[in-house]
């Protein structure tokens, strides 16, 4: 436990979004719920246990732990933490009532929500204060990481959409719909911006450091799950404005999601195209692997609120196809996290320098 980095918080988002896809994905069938439901549990664990080992290493190795924020790569992982309790919070909501009762589930959510989004919010601030004042950056320094910060604020729209119907009508749930469409907007230009310097890096000094290769697969992250914000929003709107404006936020979740899931789609094949060819060369396990599962747990969130709205059936078929690749991607990463950090523990080093 002498060095519990942020970026270990990615493992419960990965698992944690297993369990929220299957929640909604288009395919049911007998076992998938209570499956899916134990994965919530042991998000919701390994979120407990991750919690409190990061407060027993700020305690007994303060200095290592004050660390990471100055750390020019790790810095952005602090995204993480704020990312695993909206995810384990809206598991709760979604698959946790059953186990708890709806009226629990509801406020495990609205508390994980709260303090989820706070903790995005700074993130969202802080960590591009400390990368445009303090942390040594070059021109081929952008990676996948660097969304880590931003996205947090998508999260919490995303999630904030399926809290609309329990908050009590009237101004309240028109302030949380408006917020929820802020965040959204705060974290999509972000990260088209950080996106845009991502794609020139690759361009002009190519792929770099083998290790950050899974981190490029982090760009699915915002755009799946502003699919998935927006035809959220728009499902619920209804209970917030009136119906014209009801219908048109739900055909802007249409109108935007459609175009943006043929970016994360081309995005994705260059993904897979370049982790193949570096894979072929070598590509040693790390913390980052856990790239691989939850920004494409995002991208079958999206599909699936695209399915909804649009009947199409392709769009099913894609949501189903997508989720497929997440699990099998969550096996393998989980059986090497829990080979890397409890039988050889290497992945509890400290962090190089930057």
């Amino acid at each position: 436990m002498s060095n519990i980095t942020p970026n270990w918080f990615a493992s419960v988002m990965g698992t944690g979004i297993v369990a929220n896809a299957a929640a909604t994905l288009p395919l049911q069938f007998p076992g998938l719920r209570p499956a899916a439901t134990l994965v919530w549990a042991a998000a919701t664990l390994l979120l407990v246990v991750l919690s409190v080992a990061t407060v027993v290493h700020w305690v007994r190795f303060r200095q290592t732990a004050r660390g990471h924020h100055s750390h020019a790569v790790m810095a952005h992982f602090y995204g993480a933490p704020p990312m695993a309790l909206l995810t384990v919070g809206a598991g709760t909501l979604l698959l946790g009532k059953d186990v708890i009762g709806e009226p629990a589930a509801v406020t495990v959510d609205a508390a994980l929500w709260t303090v989820g989004t706070v903790l995005g919010l700074l993130s969202a601030v802080a960590i591009p204060y400390l990368t445009f004042t303090r942390h040594e950056v070059s021109e081929d320094s952008a990676f996948g990481g660097w969304l880590m910060p931003v996205v947090p604020p998508m999260v919490s729209a995303a999630t904030g959409a399926l809290l609309l119907p329990f908050i009590p009508e009237g101004q309240a749930r028109l302030t949380m719909m408006l917020a929820c469409y802020g965040m959204f907007g705060l974290s999509l230009v972000a990260s088209l911006i950080i996106i845009t310097l991502i794609w020139s890096r690759l361009a002009r000094h190519k792929i770099g450091a083998v290790a950050m290769v899974p981190t490029l697969w982090i760009v699915l992250g915002p755009l799946g799950q502003s699919i998935t914000a927006v035809n959220l929003l728009g499902g619920n709107a209804h209970l917030v404005v009136d119906p014209s404006w009801a219908h048109a936020l739900e055909l802007f979740g249409v109108i935007y999601g459609v175009p943006v899931l043929g970016f994360a789609l081309l995005w994705g094949a260059l993904a897979v195209a370049i982790t193949v060819r570096t894979a072929r060369q070598g590509l040693p396990f790390a913390l980052t692997w856990w790239s691989f599962t939850f920004p494409v747990g995002t991208c079958v969130t999206g599909v699936t609120g695209l399915a909804l709205h649009t009947g199409a059936i392709a769009l099913d078929a894609l949501a189903v196809v997508l989720y497929v690749g997440l699990v099998a991607a969550w096996g393998i990463v989980a059986v090497r996290t829990f080979h890397g950090a409890i039988i050889r523990g290497t992945l509890l080093a400290p962090p190089q320098p930057a």
